[in-house]
């Protein structure tokens, strides 16, 4: 599966299939919290928050992936992503973009 940010692909004609997305929403358990909030006051990178977000954009690009193989699209254009907090501490991150087939 071809994914890409751009509206075309070079060398290749495509027919558009359809929005498709993805999306997770996850948390970090009390304690990581815990450590994160003590970070602040020294300031610095929250490891323990970049790889759940890392994690996050990766689960939410594998549904959306798995949602364009299901309509039979070769790649996905327009790739985005969004982020919105849900509730303290929890992080929605959706993927999204057109998922289109080769002519």
């Amino acid at each position: 599966m071809i994914l890409v940010n751009t509206d075309y692909i070079e060398g290749k004609k495509f027919e558009m299939i359809g929005l498709v997305r993805g999306s997770t929403i996850q948390t970090k358990h009390i304690g990581k919290d815990i450590g994160a909030s003590l970070k602040t006051l020294v300031g610095g990178e929250l490891k323990s928050y970049t790889q759940m977000m890392n994690e996050a954009r990766d689960i939410a690009t594998a549904r959306m992936v798995d949602e364009a193989t299901r309509l039979g699209a070769d790649a996905v254009v327009n790739v985005r992503f969004a982020t919105s907090s849900v509730m303290q501490n929890a992080a929605e991150v959706m993927a999204y973009g057109t998922a289109v087939r080769f002519i």
